[in-house]
């Protein structure tokens, strides 16, 4: 089975870094086969004979803490999960211009929200579009009153199955960055 790797918080502002080369070197080693990684934000896609989703999520946390010595949580998708929410096409209502941003909100856990999907903003500079599989998508208009450390701080504590733990387990990743990992 294909499988996609979304790794939180790492090599962001050179904390918790994860060079691209180490983390394919350790899921092959891991028995993972056509490893391919993209970008520098923790995104890599292989394949594996396992099947439980929960269990190898576990096996990959460990693993990426014994080998760079600290904890990174990790959504795991299946490649078909990743194919079907392209094909659910959630933007195709958004217009874009070089200040919109299209995100996807990855959730390790089932989300608990009273929020009715779709939402926008009252000032129209936001929304959250869908919300399934455990994934929010969203999009921001950019502007000097809001950018996307804000969006992504209402997503995390809305959807958070468990309030303290809110942004801990989730991480972001733009639309075109979703398309390419697809195509891996």
């Amino acid at each position: 089975m294909r499988y996609v790797a979304l790794l939180r918080g790492i090599n962001v502002g050179g904390n918790k870094k994860v060079p691209m080369t180490e983390l394919k070197n350790m899921l092959e080693e891991m028995g993972f086969t056509e490893v391919k990684t993209l970008l520098n934000s923790g995104n890599a896609v292989f394949t594996s004979d396992e099947k439980a989703i929960r269990l190898l999520t576990e096996k990959i946390e460990q693993q990426l803490e014994k080998t760079f010595g600290f904890f990174i949580r990790v959504m795991l998708r299946t490649q078909k999960e990743i194919q079907e929410l392209i094909a659910s096409n959630p933007f195709k209502n958004v217009p874009t211009t070089p200040d919109t941003r299209l995100y996807v909100t990855f959730l390790s856990d089932e989300p608990k929200s009273s929020l009715k999907i779709p939402y926008i903003s009252p000032e129209k500079d936001f929304g959250i579009l869908q919300v399934a599989n455990k994934s929010v998508c969203s999009y921001l208009q950019l502007s000097p009153k809001r950018g996307t450390v804000d969006l992504m701080s209402l997503i995390g504590q809305e959807f958070a199955a468990n309030k303290s733990d809110a942004g801990k387990n989730t991480t972001t990743r733009n639309w075109n960055t979703i398309l390419k990992l697809a195509k891996l």
